[in-house]
């Protein structure tokens, strides 16, 4: 079977308001296609928190949040002494779903990219590739996102090859991709999330 793959660029992306007031969220990719928040397998999307306030919790859930733009956020578990800070971009923090947190910035809005995968059908592995290796073999995935978080890219894979300016991206699903990738300058900075089913 192959791969249904969907190209995206993150400043066409439709900006829907949290129901608290504290922020957007842009959803990239949801699978099942139309699933709601109780019934996806996986989403990934890019959120903006403009103000302090709690993060809306998800049982059964497993989160990975990516610094992309702005200072951050001090996130604070309810019921412990200890902070979790999200201050440094490109490096993900992940966390269950299910842990009641608030959430602090740390100088003004800033953005990240949110990967939720249900905890019982898969996982995700999110990483950051540098321009300063020039061409990096990716390793085959079920599933999958890829955001030209700085600079461009050239991808080669999934049939054809595919030119990302920066802020483009493409997610697949269905069928195993495997993409090499090549970076315009060793500046850019390409991230990549990989989702694969979990064994029953």
């Amino acid at each position: 079977m192959s791969a249904v793959i969907q190209a995206f660029d993150r400043a066409a992306l439709l900006a829907t308001p949290w129901r608290n007031g504290g922020g957007l969220t842009r959803e990239i990719a949801c699978v099942p296609p139309g699933a709601g928040l109780d019934g996806f397998d996986w989403r990934i999307s890019i959120a903006r928190i403009d103000r302090p306030g709690p993060f809306s919790e998800f049982t059964g859930v497993d989160r990975q949040i990516t610094l992309l733009e702005g200072a951050g956020v001090l996130l604070r578990p309810q019921g412990e002494a200890t902070a979790w800070r999200l201050d440094q971009p490109g490096r993900p923090l992940a966390f269950a779903g299910e842990c009641p947190l608030w959430a602090d910035l740390l100088g003004g809005p800033c953005e990240d990219l949110n990967v939720m995968t249900r905890r019982t059908r898969c996982r995700s592995e999110v990483l950051l590739c540098s321009g300063e290796a020039p061409s990096r073999d990716l390793p085959a995935a079920p599933a999958g996102l890829l955001l030209a978080w700085r600079g461009d890219w050239q991808l080669q894979g999934g049939a054809q090859d595919r030119a990302l300016r920066e802020g483009q991206g493409l997610w697949w699903h269905g069928g195993a991709c495997a993409w090499s990738a090549r970076a315009a300058s060793p500046d850019s900075a390409l991230i990549c999330v990989r989702i694969e089913q979990v064994d029953a």
